[in-house]
């Protein structure tokens, strides 16, 4: 079994960038507790830009792109040594794993990631994942790690996802700057959340925020994976999480799983474009999970080829979003019309504008 828990950069570093050891120690400790009793962990941390920003006594947060990557290129090896140390003298190897959107969002590279993953868990090493910010173009494109960890738990099919953080969980309102703010103990249902106030407030270095926890949550949940938001820095919070103990949010698994295909297609794969449907071909698809076909779709918007994920909307509202087997030039010439009018105009055609496996409602 096996437990992927995150790290924000607000538990890993102090607001000035130094590294919050007292911390890092006492989740390392935790983790080699649980690694010796034959459990895999997987650690998902930010930290990087913070931690470069520390080492180049740098007076200011970095902002432009190319400063933000070097940051976090001189920050990278020192961040992930302060693991390898802490969890090596507790004696357990770990493994640096640096990933992108693009690993995420491309399905070859999504599969290889994998399969790198299971076999350093099937070694009983723990890796530690952070975004390669050097090569990547948008910091937040993982929401401070949040969703890169629960990307890393859906394709590892983890038992449970944790998100440390430095709040104790889940209020009713921001506890910052409330005082009738009170701890959600468990979330069931992702409609009860319209009750609350799911602030995005980060720290100096977080680019995440409780609400991108609790996307990060659906995601994970999404997939039949319970997901626990605590404070980190509470003295064994992530060991009273992963043994089930009473501890921040729990946020409950959906009872009904989705295939781990459409949750890659949901949440990991961009939409290069929209295809506008009339309503006709919007019920079909949502009430009777039929193939989107031709003769239902009224517009194309974007530039896009086959192969590419679209956004299929109606009336201005998302639908869902598909793999499409035409490009955007081929779908502006077929549009409206029925399938035996698209086989004389292109006989090797598909049928399906966008097939049925591979849409997904959203």
């Amino acid at each position: 079994m096996t437990v992927v828990a995150k790290l924000g950069s607000s538990i890993v570093a102090e607001d000035d960038g130094t590294l919050r050891s007292a911390v890092l120690d006492s989740v390392c400790a935790q983790v080699a507790e649980l690694h010796h009793g034959g459990e895999n962990v997987v650690l998902v941390t930010s930290g990087a830009i913070a931690r470069g920003r520390r080492l180049l006594e740098l007076e200011r947060r970095p902002g432009a792109i190319d400063e933000m990557q070097a940051a976090s290129a001189v920050g990278q090896g020192s961040l992930f040594r302060a693991y390898e140390e802490r969890l090596g003298s507790q004696q357990v190897h770990a493994a640096q794993v640096l990933l992108t959107s693009f690993d995420m969002s491309a399905r070859m590279h999504y599969l290889n990631a994998r399969q790198t993953l299971r076999r350093l868990l099937y070694w009983r090493v723990v890796p530690v994942v952070n975004e390669n910010d050097t090569t990547a173009t948008d910091e937040i494109t993982f929401g401070d790690n949040d969703f890169l960890s629960a990307q890393v738990a859906i394709l590892l099919k983890v038992r449970l996802l944790v998100l440390l953080t430095d709040t104790p969980g889940l209020h009713t309102v921001d506890p910052r700057t409330s005082a009738d703010a009170h701890l959600v103990e468990e979330v069931k249902s992702f409609d009860e959340l319209h009750a609350y106030e799911v602030g995005e407030g980060t720290s100096t270095f977080g680019s995440g925020g409780m609400r991108s926890k609790v996307a990060a949550a659906e995601m994970a949940s999404s997939a039949g994976i319970p997901v626990v938001v605590c404070g980190g820095t509470q003295p064994g919070s992530f060991l009273a999480a992963a043994r089930g103990e009473r501890i921040g949010t729990r946020f409950a698994p959906h009872r009904q799983r989705t295939p781990s295909f459409k949750l890659w297609l949901r949440y990991a794969k961009p939409s290069q474009g929209k295809v506008v449907v009339d309503d006709g071909a919007a019920k079909v698809l949502r009430e009777h999970g039929s193939s989107l076909l031709p003769v239902g779709i009224t517009g194309v918007e974007g530039e896009f080829a086959a192969g590419d994920a679209v956004e299929v909307v109606c009336d201005g509202e998302v639908v869902g979003k598909g793999i499409v087997n035409y490009s955007a030039a081929e779908l502006g010439r077929i549009k409206g019309m029925k399938s035996s009018e698209v086989l004389e105009r292109m006989p090797n055609a598909p049928g399906e504008a966008v097939h049925r496996d591979y849409f997904v409602l959203t």
